[in-house]
C-alpha cells in the first residue's frame, strides 16, 4: 500500500478546535458526505477513540470497516484498517500545524487498498476525491 493521496487546506481556527471536530466521530454523518454512521466501539485509556465502527458510501468504494486510532496531543491523529469488507487496507494522518494569524494548516493523507481488482489511476483519483471532500467539509464544520 505504497501509493498515497494526499491534500492541504487551511482553516481559521486552533488546532484544539479542529480536532475537536475529527475527534466526534458521531457527528460524522452530519459533515462527512461518504461516511453514512461512524460509532465508537473501544475508547483508549485516555477517553480518545481507539477503534471506530465506520459504514462508508464513496460511489466507487462502499464498505462497513472498522479502524484504529493513535492520536498525539492536537497536532496529529492516524489510523489504519482493522476489518473491512471491501477494503483490505486503509492508512490515513491528518497532520495540524501553524498555518499563522491563527490559522492552521491541515495536511491529510490516505491510502487505500481494496480486495476487489481495480486499476491504481481509478483507486488514486477515489482517494482523492474522498480526500478533497472531507477537507472542505471539516473546514465547513469547524468554521461555522
Amino acid at each position: 500500500m505504497a501509493d498515497q493521496a494526499s491534500s492541504s487546506i487551511t482553516i481559521n481556527a486552533k488546532p484544539a478546535d479542529i480536532m475537536g471536530v475529527i475527534a466526534d466521530f458521531p457527528a460524522y454523518p452530519d459533515w462527512a458526505g461518504f461516511i453514512k454512521k461512524a460509532e465508537v466501539v473501544e475508547e483508549s485509556d485516555d477517553g480518545r477513540a481507539r477503534h471506530v465502527h465506520f459504514v462508508l458510501d464513496a460511489g466507487v468504494i462502499k464498505d462497513d470497516y472498522v479502524l484504529e486510532y493513535e492520536w498525539d496531543d492536537v497536532s496529529k491523529v492516524s489510523w489504519h484498517l482493522v476489518k473491512g469488507g471491501v477494503l483490505k487496507g486503509m492508512d490515513g494522518t491528518y497532520a495540524l500545524s501553524d498555518a499563522g494569524g491563527g490559522a492552521t494548516k491541515v495536511d491529510y493523507r490516505l491510502a487505500v487498498d481494496l480486495k476487489i481488482p481495480m486499476i491504481g489511476l481509478i483507486r488514486r483519483k477515489a482517494e482523492k476525491v474522498i480526500i478533497d471532500t472531507a477537507l472542505k467539509e471539516l473546514k465547513k464544520r469547524v468554521e461555522r
